[in-house]
């Protein structure tokens, strides 16, 4: 309609410059039409009878509009524009080959499809088959631009035409693709960039710094947007969040967010599997389109890398089905991990606490007890000289342990060196602490305003210390019902109704205020008066967490007289609360890949961050990154120092084999931390990330053609684009006069104009 009524397209007028041009005798006539506006609305002027003022300013309104719509017709407006030489430009036409566009969304077809009707197949080889049809775009622009196809997923190559597509790209990546192309046909007169794809980007590459190279080299880019914008029916898992290491038999919660479209009020149930072993289960109920989060709780059993699937089962008339499924891979470590307990003063916590984990093969817990000054009980210890002076009085011996549970001793009894040395054995070396409850613990034990109480999740009140000791009634938090730490039995509601069941507990610490971000597992209330009591919080403190635990006979949950003999509550509670304490406490060499899974032939970045015995970065180093393929062939290479970040080396790499590959970094005998080796892994095989959020992302390609200056088009709009395109003002261009004054709409303005006088004029009685 647009077109009908003005000729050209939006386009014209959105890139043409107006401009008058009149000859010698459309200014003439411009004079004559101003000399007979003037005696026309002195006669309204002199118009009597009726007429009131309204009707003389409209009606000398409406005559003045008429009479300037003819003198702009008569001066000639005309758009200049710039357009492209036939056949003298160059454009390059990137195809997305990636496996998103097997997708099944368009009226029953896949968006490849779509594909080939618009820009056909590659020319046949002589002698062997007729050619494919040749596509109506591709037609359009070939008689106009001379073009250059390519195909892209994570790399753009060059190819004939459509008929190369495979659509088995395992990624999208339209930043390095249009760069790419760009590269390649610097030099010549270049007029646009036309990308065919449904924008789901994957690479994680930064889409700004390849617009302003093309905003540089002006060089527009033209999108075309494949596919529905939401897949529909779908059922999809977005996200999966759960540790990347833990100790083997770990109670784990996974986070997961399921997305969904067409299934509201459905039933799913979501499996986690390993091997095709179910390792736990949750059910649930679809609520309304969105997203949806989701949290199961499972236990890992077997030691060494595991790659754990998190599913929910197609339902009927699922649009895609490969989304149904993530891959989260694991390293379940069987290793024993220390902690460090030390106690000021003798007490019943200290018995109890050790009993309830002495059996558990991956924690070892060392006792350090003041039994009188400058004396010291130690237990569970590697040698006699380990803690020997008492408590450690360095970064490198406190930081040899993973965690550390301070009991009840007095703030006083460190220097203030070691205070901020267990502050920093949070933030730094990213270990767990743990936090007692007693006397001599918390503001009550002087710790308000140490560089340890800015570590803690709660807020410490400076104050003369209370000799009261309180009972304090236990409840779960709905954060804690969900915590595997707090899970004492099978099932979530087995376990709430266990910990409904457990008796109240004393506390001489008063602990109520909660920092920013800290997050409570169990609320209490003190009895008789019902106040509110924070019995467990955690928070993360740089790399590492803190939590407390203010109370100061947990063990009562052992010995009271209401608990069963073969209760095991308070074995397992500790056994999961230190297990959880430090989980995934990292090493002084660590090393992760830029990619849990990956296609084969695809590049990755192995990363390794080297530390030593008191957790600084160590800089200039040369490790070595040995990488075990499936088939338990090794490969070395060097490792690079960043120069960006202190104690950060990387490497690439490009597995060529399907399977679980194995990355171990090894530092030269001579370097500060020469003992010290990083293990990680990653799977090579086919992925499925085309297939997650694989809705055609309309408001990245509109940012890739608004930024660039080109223009994005849907499936019905995209016959427009070999029109469009022509008007560019890059390459071998000429200017094109576009005339206005005889567009339709400037007609039927002056006839409605004349048409609205004369039937106000009726209606007013005035002819």
């Amino acid at each position: 309609m647009f077109e009908f009524l003005f000729k050209y397209r939006p386009l014209v007028f959105e890139r043409g410059e107006l401009i008058l041009a009149f000859p010698w005798w459309a200014l003439a006539a411009g004079i004559t039409v101003l000399a007979l506006l003037v005696p026309t609305l002195l006669r309204y002027r002199r118009v009597g009878g009726d007429v009131t003022r309204l009707d003389r300013l409209l009606l000398s309104a409406v005559r003045t509009a008429a009479l300037a719509l003819v003198l702009f017709c008569l001066f000639q407006p005309v758009l200049l524009i710039s357009t492209v030489v036939p056949q003298r430009n160059f454009i390059a036409v990137l195809l997305d080959d990636s496996r998103s566009m097997r997708v099944t969304d368009v009226d029953g077809r896949a968006r490849g499809e779509l594909i080939g009707d618009l820009f056909g197949g590659a020319p046949a080889a002589p002698e062997t088959e007729e050619p494919q049809a040749e596509g109506a775009i591709r037609k359009a622009l070939e008689e106009r631009f001379r073009v250059r196809y390519y195909r892209f997923s994570s790399d753009a190559t060059r190819v004939a035409g459509a008929g190369e597509l495979r659509f088995a790209g395992g990624r999208t990546d339209l930043a390095t693709a249009m760069d790419r192309a760009q590269q390649e046909l610097a030099g010549l007169p270049l007029s646009g960039l036309v990308v065919v794809s449904d924008g789901a980007d994957n690479s994680g590459q930064s889409m700004t710094d390849a617009l302003l190279a093309l905003q540089a080299a002006a060089v527009p880019v033209y999108t075309v947007g494949l596919g529905s914008e939401r897949i529909s029916p779908d059922i999809e898992i977005q996200r999966v969040e759960v540790p990347r290491s833990v100790l083997v038999g770990t109670t784990l919660v996974a986070d997961v967010i399921v997305s969904h479209a067409g299934y509201a009020g459905r039933r799913v149930r979501l499996d986690v599997e390993d091997a095709g072993r179910i390792l736990g289960s949750e059910e649930f109920d679809l609520p309304a389109d969105g997203e949806l989060p989701v949290r199961v709780q499972f236990q890992t059993e077997e030691s060494g890398p595991r790659r754990v699937a998190f599913r929910v089962r197609p339902e009927e008339g699922e649009a895609v089905t490969a989304n149904n499924v993530r891959q989260a891979l694991i390293e379940v470590r069987d290793q024993r991990q220390k902690i460090l307990y030390f106690e000021g003063e003798p007490r019943f916590e200290i018995k109890f606490l050790r009993r309830a984990v002495k059996d558990d093969p991956n924690l070892q817990l060392v006792l350090l007890l003041r039994t009188a000054d400058e004396k010291y009980l130690r237990l569970g210890v590697d040698d006699g000289e380990e803690l020997a002076s008492g408590f450690p009085a360095t970064r490198e011996e406190l930081f040899s342990y993973s965690g550390l549970v301070l009991g009840s001793v007095e703030a006083s009894f460190f220097t203030h060196d070691q205070l901020q040395m267990m502050a920093d054995f949070v933030s730094q070396r990213g270990g767990g602490l743990l936090l007692l409850g007693g006397r001599s613990a918390f503001a009550e034990g002087g710790y308000a305003g140490t560089p340890l109480a800015d570590a803690l999740p709660v807020v410490l009140e400076p104050g003369t210390p209370e000799d009261e000791v309180i009972e304090v009634a236990v409840e779960l938090t709905p954060a804690g019902r969900r915590h595997p730490a707090l899970r004492v039995a099978d099932g979530d509601e087995e376990s709430a109704d266990q910990w409904s069941a457990l008796p109240p507990l004393t506390s001489a610490n008063r602990l109520s205020e909660l920092k920013p971000g800290a997050v409570t597992l169990l609320a209490g209330s003190t009895i008789p008066d019902g106040d509110a009591r924070v019995v467990l919080a955690h928070q993360r403190f740089g790399r590492g967490r803190a939590v407390v635990f203010p109370v100061q006979d947990s063990w009562l949950w052992q010995m009271h007289a209401d608990i069963p003999v073969d209760d095991a509550t308070h074995e397992t509670l500790w056994r999961q609360l230190l297990r959880w304490l430090v989980t995934d406490v990292p090493g002084r060499v660590r090393v992760q890949s830029s990619e849990e899974s990956i296609d084969p032939g695809e590049s990755l970045t192995l990363t390794a961050q080297v530390e030593d015995e008191r957790y600084l970065r160590v800089n200039g180093l040369r490790p070595t990154v040995r990488i075990t393929d499936p088939t338990g062939l090794d490969v070395e290479a060097p490792m690079e120092w960043t120069v960006d970040q202190d104690g950060e080396y990387t490497a690439q790499y490009r597995p060529d084999q399907t399977g679980l590959y194995q990355v171990r970094v090894e530092l030269p005998d001579d370097s500060a931390a020469a003992r010290s080796t990083g293990t990680s892994y990653f799977h090579s095989g086919p992925t499925e990330r085309e297939q997650f959020g694989a809705g055609m992302r309309r408001g990245l390609l509109e940012r890739i053609a608004g930024e660039s200056g080109g223009r994005f088009y849907t499936i019905d709009q995209v016959d427009q684009l070999p029109e469009d395109i022509r008007y560019t003002e890059t390459g071998n261009t000429v200017i094109e006069r576009k005339e206005l004054w005889d567009m339709p709409f400037l007609f039927l303005l002056l006839l409605g104009l004349v048409g609205v006088e004369w039937g106000y004029r009726r209606w007013r009685g005035l002819i």
